[in-house]
């Protein structure tokens, strides 16, 4: 398999869940530290944060509030400039995943992939970032216009992959779904 990088998104305001989903604690380490430590278990090559600086490999976004798919420029074009050709994209708030649930991601031909209906994680060759992609544009349009594949998953790695944006959600997370 080629050589990729990986981005975390971590500049999200975390109202939802009222302190920064970055340091929150899962199992005694810091969710942006698991999900590092994720993205290094599937192959990445070289990880960074794109939003806040949580002491990794950072890139600030390019205007603070701008929303993930500014992250995920930054990012990529960070990853760019290394010699990187495809990315994987990973949200600071799903530290359950498991490299099993990438797999398919990172194994699907094409420009990339995610799953259907949700738009992180996904992987990406940076060729296939659109030209006309805008900081402020949802996720979901950057997934449209890639082209991105979207594959099937069930409940199970479905609710890993969504993460936790409230309190509620973590708990549900924390206990095994």
């Amino acid at each position: 398999m080629e050589a990729f990088g990986a981005i975390i998104l971590t500049g999200g305001g975390s109202r939802r869940m009222g302190a920064d989903k970055a340091v929150l604690e899962w199992n005694g380490r810091r969710a942006v530290d698991r999900v590092a430590d994720l993205a290094r278990a599937a192959g990445a090559a070289r990880v960074l944060t794109a939003g806040r600086d949580h002491g990794l490999e950072h890139v600030d976004d390019p205007e603070p509030g701008c929303g993930p798919v500014g992250g995920v420029l930054a990012g990529a074009r960070a990853l760019a400039t290394a010699g990187f050709s495809r990315v994987l994209v990973l949200a600071v708030d799903a530290p359950t995943v498991t490299v099993d649930d990438l797999a398919p991601l990172l194994a699907a031909a094409g420009p990339g992939a995610v799953y259907d209906g949700l738009p992180v994680p996904m992987a990406l060759r940076l060729d296939a970032l659109p030209a006309e992609a805008e900081i402020g544009w949802p996720l979901r349009r950057l997934v449209e216009r890639a082209g991105l594949a979207a594959l099937p998953c069930d409940e199970e790695v479905r609710a890993r992959l969504r993460g936790a944006n409230t309190p509620e959600e973590r708990a549900r997370l924390a206990d095994g779904g």
